[in-house]
């Protein structure tokens, strides 16, 4: 009868005891390198101030409008104009279907109109007409806490 001899197992564990280590630096480089997508504004806002004032706590849900004259440089304004995200809205018809089309993405949207306290109103009104033709229903107004 033959003997044979068992074989020793090489030990083939993967060493995990720098995986917290590594999970980390790459959780750093993402954070340091993240650029977060800020709107470059074409129009100057400069927002009225309110005593009574709620803050919304999902951001998620909010898509703003930016109403005020529109930014010529060298200090210099021309009309009120509106935009949204980092387009100049020229045919109001257009606020219509780009509203539509986010309500449809995100059905719980909420429309935050921040309005330059110098603005026509008309423009202001036309602009929730479009609000109301879209069905875009949930608006408020962006306002700066009154200090006093």
């Amino acid at each position: 009868m033959a003997h044979f001899k068992k074989k020793a197992k090489a030990k083939q564990d993967v060493p995990t005891s720098s995986m917290p280590d590594i999970i980390f630096m790459l959780l750093i480089f993402f954070m340091v390198t993240t650029v977060l997508r800020e709107v470059e504004l074409q129009v100057r806002v400069q927002l009225t101030s309110a005593t009574n004032i709620e803050k919304i706590e999902q951001k998620r849900l909010v898509s703003y409008i930016y109403i005020g004259p529109r930014v010529l440089g060298a200090n210099r304004y021309g009309d009120t104009s509106v935009q949204i995200d980092d387009d100049l809205i020229e045919d109001f018809r257009a606020i219509r279907r780009l509203m539509y089309d986010k309500l449809r993405e995100q059905p719980k949207l909420i429309v935050s109109l921040r309005v330059d306290r110098e603005s026509e109103m008309g423009v202001v009104s036309d602009v929730k007409q479009e609000l109301r033709e879209a069905g875009t229903l949930r608006i408020n107004y962006s306002t700066r806490r009154d200090p006093s």
